[in-house]
């Protein structure tokens, strides 16, 4: 009889260096779709590029979130990979995909009650972290 380990071993997918190329295009192409409309944003209104960041990212979840309901959007993650999913892009394709899956069971019971099933930890770990940088920082800055 096999080891557990060495049955983890053998089942455990080899790293490839095609995918780690693909997801640096693929984060490497958001980062630059997104240089791009802020920089649109800038030219053609009066924001400055500080105040330009935040429509650029609504910018880029209303676009993830139409690929992801056209169906686009799953066929290039599994492309891309993590270079999809670790940007904003990804945090926005699990709420309209969670959104989309339950909107058969209405708003309240269905979008409503599904909408953060995919993203809710994401949301609850990234406050729990920030608030614990935040002390951290205000004890290091007030000691």
């Amino acid at each position: 009889m096999k080891d557990i380990n060495t049955i983890i071993q053998e089942k455990k997918p080899k790293p490839k260096l095609s995918n780690l190329i693909f997801a640096f295009i693929g984060g490497a192409t958001v980062s630059v779709l997104g240089q791009f409309i802020m920089d649109m944003i800038v030219r053609y209104t009066d924001l400055s590029k500080s105040e330009a960041v935040t429509p650029m990212i609504i910018i880029i979840i209303a676009l993830t979130c139409l690929l992801t309901g056209l169906g686009v959007y799953d066929k290039l993650a599994t492309i891309f990979g993590a270079g999809l999913f670790i940007p904003i892009t990804g945090f926005a394709n699990s709420m309209c995909s969670s959104a989309l899956e339950s909107k058969h069971e209405g708003l309240v019971y269905g979008i409503g009650s599904n909408i953060f099933k995919l993203a809710g930890s994401v949301l609850v770990y990234g406050v729990v972290a920030t608030y614990l940088v935040g002390v951290v920082r205000f004890i290091y800055e007030n000691l």
